[in-house]
């Protein structure tokens, strides 16, 4: 480029001038004042912003032959923008000089074309390698898109592909050619064996299943994590073995020796050599700079003590990542600037010295609170979920429950909610702003499946962000009226004439919209049929008719703390039975009506931090349904009663107990573990069981139709079978679970599972019994979608009979719509 630039500047000692070349003397150069500039030979630059580049100006006094030009020229050549570049002389008058900046560009690029790549690579490197028609073609863009080709199958396990690109003129367009870039990716590259020396603390074993994520040997079984040699991924996975080795102590961990080898054909083997050091302990541990909290107090959170081993990383967490941190303590008290600063003083033999230095800062109150992406979804709804309230002290632990209860809402994705604090130290206060992402949470939930020896379909529409207020609203129909939160549920069942079910109900969150109490009241209407052929002539239309309906109001509670709430409801249910009672327990009632005027209590807690994907948290309900003790007070003589008559109005107690747990192991893979408990019972012996009611264990958990039993789903058993036949009174049920996603966004979540259950269930308490339990084992995946809900796919082994067989259950599909277990 140099000598380029040197052959170019003798192009100054050419001058034009009305078509005489007129030659400057080198031994006696001449000043002359710049009348005018042109340039010429380009088409898609601008003259005037190469003319600026040139740092030639109309009116500055250059020296021809001189440095001047010299130097213009070198800015020109910089840009790596042209071919040729050189300055002429247009004319000269005296002292006067008009000069020509004639520039050829390199050439513009036309077309790409790709070969030896499918249409899918091809499609991926095209969005990277950016080679857009237009653009210039110069040797570095061609590095640079075969460097990006490369690191493209080198990320995928090619790490020997051969890329060329042949330039050919386009003689369709001016200055233009096109590109033909050939990809031969070669095969795989696998790696043969790993080798480690030099390590103690840590087995070969460990290190390469453990502490190596990705990097992994080839071996018949590693299905699940091939043995690719990715030179990205490698260095990484290097990196989690020194953390390994920080992480117990080893702070001077180092590899000594990396090497990968060739094995033969497409395979590598790997050789580390690791020096291990020595395994450092913590010994004195001080602290500097606290005034608001003893260092008696600030040690006790810590749970770090001399003698402990050195661990940067858990220092790192007890001082600022665990939610019972030390900088937590600062934190949920107003403490926002707080800062905390580990040195290490000093090392002597294998014992570190740390001083833990803290900046206190003022106490910060919030400012204002800023909500964004709310498309749908009004203010008022999103903050009076919120705990950062303008003019209250910062709280750490108030912003993440923040974050918790806007996912619990449902409109919004979980994953994308991100709380930014942003500090104004200049007047001690802060605003929190709240990035949103709306997600459909109204859903259209479609169902079918074969249940209670029928098939049946079911059809429901749930808006769960509807807006009462607006009804009347012409303009908030778009399509329907929402944003206020509160749920609006329709639903129809039905198996043709033979079984019909029709369902409304609505609830309100914030009754009132000044406090967390809400309000819920449904409708509903079941019918079943069934036709009786006499003779030719004369049929009958067996039938059951049910009507429900009830009133509920829940409260948030603030004791023991604020993730408590209660509910209490008031129902009624009449049962009219025309020739068809097959649905009741131990009666035989052709006709007659039962009357089922229940009260409801519920008590529990929920801390779980997404509805959709739970990581952490748990949950408990423990609740009550229970009607008045008609027997203790009615004066009926209840021995040889009529069973229309000692049923009529039904008398209970039932008990449920439920209980969730969350917790995330590694990465994202969550640990669920499940127990449920359900009794039925009586006040009066004399009037025992109701004949509806109870509990139906085993399958999907679909409730088809019920009319008053719960349906508990146990996956490997078909729906209901493990049931008595004399009815379920009482049930139990254990789960354990592992989670894992495989997809986490707004518009879809996916994930998969793997099962262990346990339960069943008995007709009384004193067929009660702990070890009596079926057991079942399996795998599946949730799908949810917001149209359409949760579905479920999943397998299951039943490892024990049903109620009454003799044969363990086997292999069971379930598919389920609408509905968790």
């Amino acid at each position: 480029m140099v000598k380029n630039i040197l052959a170019l500047s003798l192009i100054t000692l050419l001058l034009y001038l009305n078509g005489n070349a007129q030659i400057f003397d080198y031994e006696n150069p001449k000043e002359y004042r710049i009348e005018g500039i042109k340039v010429t030979g380009i088409r898609f630059l601008s003259s005037d912003a190469l003319i600026q580049i040139s740092e030639l100006n109309v009116g500055d006094t250059i020296t021809v032959p001189g440095d001047d030009i010299t130097e213009a020229l070198k800015k020109l050549w910089k840009q790596k923008m042209f071919s040729d570049v050189n300055i002429l002389v247009d004319r000269t008058d005296g002292d006067k000089i008009w000069l020509d900046i004639n520039l050829a560009e390199r050439p513009r690029l036309s077309v790409v074309n790709f070969y030896g790549l499918r249409k899918s690579e091809e499609e991926d490197i095209i969005d990277q390698v950016k080679l857009t028609r237009g653009a210039q073609v110069t040797e570095n863009t061609i590095r640079h898109s075969e460097n990006i080709i490369k690191n493209y199958f080198a990320d995928k396990g090619f790490s020997k592909v051969d890329v060329k690109t042949y330039r050919k003129q386009d003689t369709t367009f001016q200055n233009a050619v096109s590109l033909n870039i050939y990809v031969n990716k070669g095969v795989k590259t696998r790696i043969e064996n790993i080798t480690i020396d030099g390590n103690t603390h840590f087995s070969d074993k460990k290190l390469k299943y453990f502490k190596i994520k990705e990097t992994k040997e080839r071996r018949w079984w590693g299905m699940f994590k091939p043995s690719k040699y990715i030179k990205k991924t490698y260095k990484d996975d290097k990196e989690l073995i020194l953390a390994a080795y920080r992480k117990d102590g080893y702070r001077d961990a180092e590899i000594e020796v990396d090497s990968v080898y060739d094995a033969g054909g497409d395979h590598v083997n790997i050789y580390l050599k690791i020096n291990e050091g020595k395994q450092y302990f913590f010994r004195n541990i001080t602290w500097s700079g606290n005034t608001k909290y003893e260092t008696e107090t600030l040690q006790k959170r810590l749970l770090i003590n001399k003698g402990d081993v050195f661990n940067k990383e858990k220092l790192s967490e007890r001082l600022n990542q665990d939610e019972d941190a030390v900088g937590n303590l600062y934190m949920d008290n107003g403490y926002l600037f707080f800062n905390v600063t580990p040195i290490e003083l000093r090392i002597v033999n294998d014992s570190v010295d740390v001083e833990l230095r803290i900046y206190e800062g003022e106490k910060a109150r919030i400012n204002r609170v800023i909500i964004n992406g709310n498309d749908r979804t009004n203010d008022q709804v999103i903050r009076r979920e919120l705990y950062t309230v303008p003019g209250e002290l910062f709280s750490k632990s108030d912003l993440i429950r923040s974050v918790r209860q806007l996912a619990q809402l449902g409109h919004f994705d979980p994953e994308q909610i991100v709380p930014n604090p942003i500090p104004n130290p200049a007047d001690g206060t802060v605003d929190i702003e709240y990035n949103l992402v709306e997600r459909g949470n109204d859903r259209v939930e479609l169902s079918g499946g074969f249940g209670q020896g029928m098939l049946i379909g079911s059809l429901g529409l749930s808006f769960n962000n509807f807006s009462i207020q607006n009804l009347f609203d012409k303009r908030a129909w778009q399509p329907l009226p929402m944003g206020d939160g509160q749920k609006l549920n329709l639903s129809a069942r039905t198996n043709g004439s033979y079984y019909q079910s029709y369902s409304i109900s609505f609830s309100e969150p914030w009754l009132g919209g000044h406090k967390p109490n809400s309000f819920s009241v449904s409708l509903y209407y079941n019918v079943l049929s069934r036709y009786s052929y006499y003779n030719t002539a004369t049929t009958t239309n067996d039938n059951a008719k049910i009507f429900g309906t009830s009133l509920g109001f829940g409260q948030r509670l603030k004791w023991p703390d604020n993730y408590f709430t209660w509910y209490g409801g008031i129902g009624f249910k009449q049962y009219i039975i025309n020739g068809y009672g097959d649905f009741l327990v131990n009666v035989d009632v052709d006709k007659g009506s039962f009357n089922d005027f229940n009260f409801t209590l519920n008590f529990g807690r929920n801390s779980i931090d997404n509805p959709l994907y739970s990581r952490n948290g748990s949950s408990f309900t423990i609740g009550v349904d229970f009607t008045p003790p008609y027997s203790y007070f009615n004066g009926k003589n209840y021995d040889g009663l009529a069973l229309a008559d000692k049923y009529k109005w039904l008398e209970y107690h039932k008990w449920t107990f439920k209980y969730a747990w969350f917790s995330q192991l590694v990465g994202d893979l969550v640990l669920h573990t499940k127990a449920d408990f359900g009794m039925l019972s009586f006040y009066n012996q004399k009037v025992s069981y109701p004949p509806i009611g109870g509990f139906s264990l085993g399958g999907d958990g679909m409730s088809y139709y019920s009319y008053g039993t719960d349906i508990v789903g146990m996956r490997g058993y078909e729906n209901g079978s493990l049931t008595p036949s004399n009815g379920g009174n009482m049930y139990t049920k254990y789960t354990v679970e592992l989670r894992h996603p495989i997809l986490l966004n707004e518009s879809v979540t996916i994930y998969g599972i793997g099962f262990l259950e346990a339960g069943n269930a008995w007709s009384s308490l004193k067929e009660f019994n702990p070890y009596g339990i079926k057991r079942t084992a399996g795998a599946g995946a949730r799908v949810f979608l917001p149209m359409l809900g949760l579905l479920g796919f999943d397998w299951g082994y039943g490892f024990d009979p049903a109620a009454g067989g003799t044969q363990p259950s086997g292999n069971q599909f379930h598919f389920i719509m609408g509905q968790q277990f």
